[in-house]
């Protein structure tokens, strides 16, 4: 008798709301490539003398005897771009402390992908210029552009792009610290010894500055300015300032008492309104998210949308006459970017990580192949940003400079059409599964929360939602089925929160979890299902007090990136499957249409005792 596994949607399921993050990522690109095009034609064009000109127009600035001035480009490219390299250390602090780099197992491929994604093409590079005068500029073929790579994979638009794009994510931020350390140790003018002291003695109050009562915001400020004269002073380039405040500014988890307090005055407010508790309100929230992520909100839209494109124009502006073409094509540095970025990030990403998966030292997340892995490693070629903005660092030939342009804007097509080719070509020969059809990852005793015999014939799989007032009737039909079958079968719970329909369900989950933890998982859901119109924080903690679990280990697991990341590798696993709606069955693996009653899942079961 063959093992039979079934799954339903419920007939009175709601849809999933679609996040659209592929919207900004498409938008920011397409704003980089607006940027490229207007400096290409106006490097190319009649009045291309007033390109040069208007980048090199001095800004100054005379205060009594102190003068100080720079270029319309140097503004750019040591100015603006410092608030870019700030946003890049803020997400790499955040990713670090809570996010995926915490966990070493599950970031062991992207980071070992990574690291091979920046010396694999180091290494291509210095060998298509051994020997010769720009041998040492190497750095510009190291790093991926962050902005572009997601743009061109919403562009794509590949089935199911969520583990990808985390896949991807991940390895960008240890690309990202590669390339700053890299700046950083490689390409320095030279130290000088008292600025240098400076820039330390700033950087440890910085890192005071979190203790502060009050004014923080503008003690960044002040003291991120001064870091920033300091370290050019040093001969550092000043836009590793930008990194090094965001790496002393402090990132956490929402606090309990913090969500609590601004619970309180706003249920205060809310019964009296007036000024006094709208400005305690607003205090308690922004008090509540730590200021790495309020800052990332903040200044994302301004330095994507704005500081990237002005880049991308200051930068991007190589006058191609049949000269610089002509000596592109013979030379060995446009060789070596050109390679570099589209072979040796491909090799190496691509490389690195089927090495590491055959060695069993990692383990892609599941509907992540090594297709997809390639895909994006192709598109990781796109170097746009930092290895525009080495290139005058590196180079100090200005014909040598342009070529070297030119490499980077070809590497980033092709590495943009072989990413797309990979992708596309790809999913046809290794189709993704039918959608929803069966169940994409099965039963895991070491993971999965589960009633039942670990050995059942019979399996029962359920996405479910704490809030979903169909999942909670639905476990009346599942206790019976359990009844029914005795040891025969097994019932498997996994999250699905929807967040529109039911705000409250995320953090259900994240208590359910928590409570897990502990050992009290189906405790904490019966009590969820029994008081889904009474979700809000304080009652998810006096749920947790009632249970009798430990309250500060209880918070302290609710917020934890390790309770989060397991709600949401269930979401994704929905979202591979194209799931609509709350609760949805699986039985031995098939989908199951039609009601989710227990006599209907019992009829089920039974007719599969005839296979």
């Amino acid at each position: 008798m063959s093992e039979l596994r079934i799954i339903s949607t419920g007939d009175a399921a709601r849809p999933v709301p679609k996040k659209h993050s592929r919207d900004p990522d498409r938008l920011a690109a397409a704003l980089m490539l607006v940027g490229v095009a207007i400096a290409m034609v106006w490097a190319n064009s009649p009045w291309a003398a007033t390109y040069e000109e208007f980048w090199a127009l001095p800004i100054g600035m005379s205060v009594g005897g102190f003068d100080v001035s720079f270029t319309m480009h140097a503004v750019v490219n040591e100015g603006l771009m410092t608030l870019f390299f700030f946003l890049v250390g803020l997400e790499v602090k955040r990713e670090l402390t809570i996010g995926e780099l915490t966990d070493r197992s599950r970031a062991l491929l992207p980071i070992g992908a990574a690291v091979a994604g920046l010396i694999v093409p180091a290494l291509v590079f210095v060998l298509f210029n051994l020997g010769g005068a720009e041998a040492d500029a190497w750095g510009v073929v190291i790093s991926t552009d962050t902005a572009f790579l997601l743009g061109a994979l919403a562009i794509i638009a590949p089935k199911y792009p969520s583990r990808l794009r985390i896949f991807l994510l991940t390895l960008a931020v240890v690309d990202d610290i590669g390339a700053l350390l890299v700046i950083g140790l490689f390409y320095n003018n030279g130290l000088a010894a008292v600025p240098l002291l400076v820039a330390i003695v700033l950087m440890g109050l910085l890192a005071l500055v979190r203790f502060l009562p009050a004014g923080r915001g503008l003690s960044y400020t002040l003291l991120g300015a001064g870091l920033w004269i300091a370290v050019l002073l040093a001969g550092i380039h000043p836009t590793l300032a930008g990194v090094a405040v965001a790496l002393l500014i402090p990132v956490f988890p929402p606090r309990r008492t913090d969500v609590e307090r601004a619970a309180e005055l706003t249920r205060a407010f809310r019964e009296s309104p007036n000024p006094a508790y709208a400005a305690a309100v607003t205090r308690s929230l922004r008090d509540s998210l730590s200021i790495n992520e309020r800052v990332d909100a903040a200044w994302r839209p301004y330095i994507s949308f704005g500081v990237l494109p002005i880049f991308a124009l200051a930068n991007a502006g190589v006058h191609l006459d049949p000269e610089t073409i002509r000596d592109a094509v013979t030379s060995p540095v446009a060789w070596g970017i050109v390679v570099g970025l589209v072979v040796g990030k491909f090799v190496g990403i691509t490389g690195a990580t089927a090495l590491l998966r055959a060695l069993g030292r990692g383990q892609l997340a599941p509907g992540l192949g090594l297709n997809r892995v390639a895909g994006g490693a192709a598109l990781s070629g796109i170097g746009f940003t930092i290895s525009l903005f080495l290139v005058p660092i590196a180079i100090d030939d200005p014909h040598t400079q342009n070529i070297a342009r030119v490499a980077v804007l070809t590497a980033s097509v092709l590495a943009f059409l072989i990413g797309w080719a990979v992708l596309v070509v790809g999913d046809r020969i290794r189709p993704p599964r039918p959608v929803g059809a069966k169940l994409m990852r099965p039963f895991d005793p070491e993971r999965d929360h589960f009633r039942g015999d670990i050995a059942a014939r019979f399996e029962i799989v359920e996405y479910g939602d704490f809030e979903c007032p169909f999942c909670s009737r639905a476990t009346g039909s599942v206790d019976t089925v359990l009844e029914y079958f005795g040891d025969e079968v097994r019932w498997v719970w996994r999250h699905f929160p929807l967040d529109v329909p039911h705000p409250h369900a995320q953090e259900a989950a994240q208590a359910a979890e928590a409570a897990g933890l502990q050992g009290r998982f189906f405790e904490m859901a019966v009590t969820l299902f029994a008081n889904q119109d009474r979700l809000e924080a304080s009652d998810l903690c006096m749920y947790a007090a009632r249970l009798g679990l430990d309250p500060e280990r209880f918070m302290e697991d609710f917020q934890s990136p390790r309770v989060i990341r397991r709600i949401t590798d269930d979401r994704l696993d929905a979202e591979l499957m194209d799931l609509s709606g709350t609760p949805t069955f699986f039985v031995n693996g098939k989908r199951h249409i039609g009601p989710y009653d227990s006599a209907s899942l019992i009829r089920a079961l039974e007719a599969s005792r005839a296979h």
